[in-house]
This record gives C-alpha cells, sequence and structure tokens, in this order.
C-alpha cells in the first residue's frame, strides 16, 4: 500500500524573532528600564493576519533601528492590563514609548495615540520611527508623521 503525503503550506509567523512580555509588570518594566531608547511595543495575536505582516516589518527593521529604538510584542489576551486603558481593540496596535511617556503621533488618521494598521514597507516605518524619535528626545509628547496615512489619499 502506498502512502501518500500532504503537504499543508504554513502561514509566516515572524513574531517569534521578537521579543515577547507575558505580563503587565513586564511591560510597565520594558517601558521603565529604557532610559535613551524609544520603546516600540506591538499589541495584537500571533496568529492573526495583520499582526503577522506588521511583525515582519519590525523583525526586519529591528536590527537597523536597535541604537535608537527597542521593539516589544505583547498578546492582549494573555495580557488584557492595558486593553481598557490603550483602547486596543484593533487586530494590531503599534504603541511608542520614551522615557515612561507614551509618545502620540499625527498620521492624518484622527487616532494620534497608535498605528493601528500593518504598515508594509520597511522604509516607512523606519522614517516614522525616526520622526518619533527625534520628537520625543526634544521633550515633545506628541509628533508629526512624515506622510499623511488620512483615508483620502489611501489607495
Amino acid at each position: 500500500m502506498e502512502r501518500i503525503s500532504i503537504r499543508v503550506p504554513r502561514k509566516k509567523k515572524m513574531s517569534y524573532l521578537l521579543p515577547h512580555l507575558h505580563s503587565g509588570w513586564a511591560v510597565d518594566q520594558a517601558i521603565l528600564a529604557e532610559e535613551e531608547r524609544l520603546v516600540i511595543i506591538r499589541f495584537g495575536h500571533d496568529w492573526d493576519e495583520t499582526c503577522m505582516q506588521m511583525d515582519e516589518v519590525l523583525a526586519s527593521v529591528a536590527e537597523t533601528l536597535k541604537n535608537f529604538a527597542v521593539i516589544y510584542l505583547v498578546d492582549i489576551t494573555e495580557v488584557p492590563d492595558f486593553n481598557t486603558m490603550y483602547e486596543l481593540y484593533d487586530p494590531s496596535t503599534v504603541m511608542f514609548f520614551f522615557r515612561n511617556k507614551h509618545i502620540m503621533i499625527d498620521l492624518g488618521t484622527g487616532n494620534n495615540n497608535k498605528i493601528n494598521w500593518a504598515l508594509k514597507d520597511k522604509q516607512e516605518f523606519i522614517d516614522i520611527v525616526e520622526t518619533v524619535y527625534r520628537g520625543a528626545r526634544k521633550g515633545r509628547g506628541l509628533v508629526i508623521a512624515p506622510k499623511d496615512y488620512s483615508t483620502k489619499y489611501r489607495y
């Protein structure tokens, strides 16, 4: 009898390349401990398609940004502590912190607290991070994104 094997294609899972924070305390410590670098946290689910796309970009730029930013992932089911406080209802949410302060970014979307969609362009994300870092170092709590992401310009 001949055995037939079927290969099931696996979805790309980039989240294993970046450090995860598994508790509210760990998230707080990550934000508090970093004095000179920007703390970037992706809130979401590792299995979510949008998060996978964002994780791919985050993992690919992590080495480039290591001198002025550190990236962490948080599963919002495992760590629900911040869901209400930061209104984490979207599949993927990226937030920025600097010296224990949440840095808001005006992306032209009306929501200045976070990036709640998956960016596909690495350079675009690097530009955003550089802008946030420069503004945060100057003491600004709100920075203007290098590109307008309002829906009227989306294609």
